[in-house]
């Protein structure tokens, strides 16, 4: 008898992401189901991570899998997760998926575990973890700048809140959800002769200097936590390879009408760190720099210093960062690195390490709730996929749908501890 979860048919074709982008999806039909995935794209990528697509874009990448991939996936095993991920990495042959493109091996390997998943009969962070049992924290993008905004609005990418003790999922995506709109109100008397206008990601985009916008968050998760009785930490994402100016070896600061060398700018990230009492700083350095990392989090040992571009969710450079001490969270971005397998090996390394991952969306998304199955299925203790728009409540939404599927088993993830 056929298995259940035997690849029979597989398609792709181009469609497009959150910011208009051309994206690949791909589609994978076992004898029993069918599993769906487009990947999604990074707008501020590091130079690490997977490559996105060859030369030709998606359009080269969708070629790829209709000239070699397709008939490589037909009579595989979609439940066989490590053996289609590894033929992704035969036909590319590279190490960052420069010749099929990582979206394309995302989105392939993404697809597979739908389909198997589906075949099975299981949600999918059940098909990933039969164990799993956490929800993450949302930690949610309220207000944005840098490359996610326009001109005008603050250097630093992303301030963020995170709800620190709800006791369900509800409540932690609706405290997000309500800071937003408080955030609304404050920034409307703040700036009453200017739109409201918002970033990629949803964030309101205001024209405003770093300290005037981190003060109005920290004022609308401080109205949200007296009207909920949740305790609410603010944070941010500093994305500081996009401030750093390599020819001049400076951090530059538009916006701000300011120019750092590496010491100042460490100064002065620690220093937003202590006054607005963070509890999260990712990137607060440019991306080689691991011992920058490592005097951040030295000052600040009891905040999350989250590595995205320095690690690029690659086991071997958490494990780097880990042992050195140049962070204690990790951003997992799975199209990073191209497939769910070495997406698991990242999170495996983090937790032996007591590194915090971090499951994240990219600021070109896709409308489907994916990203949600895979934080639980892993075991991230935080889920950074917005606060509002269509492609990021579906993250949220999902989550729920997930714990009620987890019924009594349900546990919020805490932040305590490794």
């Amino acid at each position: 008898m056929s298995s259940p979860s035997k690849i029979i048919d597989a398609c792709a074709r181009i469609v497009l992401d959150s910011r208009g982008d051309e994206t690949i999806e791909v589609e994978v039909r076992t004898t029993k189901a069918l599993g769906r995935a487009a990947a999604p794209a990074g707008k501020s990528r590091g130079i690490k991570e997977a490559v996105p697509y060859p030369s030709g874009g998606a359009k080269e990448s969708l070629e790829i899998f209709k000239r070699t991939i397709k008939q490589r996936l037909i009579g595989l095993d979609a439940s066989e997760q490590e053996s289609i991920d590894l033929m992704l990495k035969e036909v590319d042959g590279t190490e960052r998926f420069e010749k099929i493109g990582g979206n394309l091996a995302y989105a392939v390997s993404l697809a597979t575990a739908l389909a198997a998943s589906a075949s099975l009969g299981k949600p999918l962070h059940e098909f990933l973890n039969p164990n799993a049992s956490i929800i993450p924290l949302p930690l949610g993008n309220v207000l944005g700048g840098g490359k996610h905004a326009g001109k005008g609005a603050p250097d630093i990418q992303e301030m963020l809140t995170v709800p620190l003790n709800p006791k369900t999922p509800f409540d932690a995506i609706m405290a997000n959800a309500l800071v937003h709109k408080e955030l609304g109100k404050i920034l409307q008397k703040k700036l009453p002769n200017f739109p409201l206008g918002r970033g990629d990601e949803g964030a309101y985009a205001p024209n405003m200097h770093i300290y005037d916008a981190l003060e109005s968050v920290v004022e609308a998760a401080e109205r949200v936590s007296e009207m909920m009785g949740i305790k609410l930490g603010v944070g941010i994402d500093v994305a500081a390879s996009s401030l750093w100016d390599e020819k001049r070896k400076c951090y530059v600061y538009e916006n701000e009408g300011k120019h750092m060398t590496r010491d100042e700018h460490i100064g002065y990230i620690i220093s937003l760190v202590r006054e607005f009492n963070l509890v999260y700083v990712e990137d607060p350095v440019e991306e080689c720099d691991f011992e920058g990392f490592k005097e951040v989090l030295k000052s600040v040992p009891s905040v999350l210093v989250c590595a995205d571009d320095l690690v690029v969710t690659n086991a071997t450079l958490i494990k780097k960062a880990g042992e050195i001490g140049a962070a204690n969270a990790v951003i997992i971005k799975p199209n990073q690195v191209g497939t769910l397998t070495d997406t698991r090996n990242a999170c495996k390394v983090a937790h032996e390490l007591c590194m915090t991952p971090v499951a994240s969306h990219r600021s070109g998304e896709t409308p489907e709730g994916h990203l949600a199955h895979i934080a639980v299925g892993f075991e991230c203790k935080l889920i950074k996929s917005g606060v509002v728009g269509g492609e990021r409540v579906a993250k949220a939404n999902e989550l729920l749908r997930i714990g009620e599927n987890l019924g009594s088993k349900l546990r919020m993830a805490t932040l305590g501890g490794g």
